[in-house]
């Protein structure tokens, strides 16, 4: 089996694709795509900075996360805004590191639901907080541009563990500070 770059792919792809592969437009577009692949996908690495709580144990709520992914299934990309909550126990977190959280798990070929997941799971296991809620909402352009055909509907997905899952009066308040108009 020939091994081929990851350029000469993209160029074999879009010779199927065009009917003027060879344009000017698309002289250097495999190498533009490949360059924008290899920075979206790797992240960069980032140390989960956390600290004493110093008995801090209230709400800590970060809303209008903004994200971006390519989706699985069709290779088309994805984008919305994240809320990433958690209740501390004995620790807590800088605050970038929330956003650098949810790039980490969406800067890949991903679905949303999993995104959701992955992110409120690992910080359950940095922090052992008391409880951890994520919430994404997106729109697809999988949805939009192809099959169904329908702009800017927006799909939300969420998270709930510990005490957001479990406690009403948590996850209300959660609610309540994710509807204030300063989110």
């Amino acid at each position: 089996m020939t091994t081929i770059t990851t350029e000469e792919a993209i160029r074999h792809l879009i010779g199927h694709i065009d009917s003027e592969p060879s344009r000017e437009g698309l002289r250097n577009t495999p190498r533009r795509h490949e360059k924008f692949l290899t920075e979206f996908m790797q992240p960069k690495p980032f140390t989960m900075t956390t600290f004493e709580s110093d008995g801090y144990d209230e709400m800590i709520v970060q809303a209008g996360i903004p994200f971006y992914s390519i989706c699985e299934h069709h290779l088309v990309p994805f984008f919305g805004h994240g809320t990433i909550a958690y209740i501390p126990s004995t620790k807590i977190v800088g605050l970038s590191k929330l956003a650098r959280t949810l790039d980490h798990f969406s800067r890949r070929l991903q679905n949303q639901e999993r995104i959701t997941t992955q992110t409120a799971r690992f910080l359950e296991n940095e922090l052992s907080p008391k409880g951890v809620a994520v919430e994404l909402t997106a729109r697809h352009l999988c949805m939009e541009m192809r099959g169904i055909q329908k702009s800017g509907v927006q799909t939300t997905t969420s998270c709930l563990i510990g005490e957001y899952k479990v406690k009403p009066a948590a996850r209300d308040e959660l609610f309540r500070l994710m509807q204030s108009p300063a989110n």
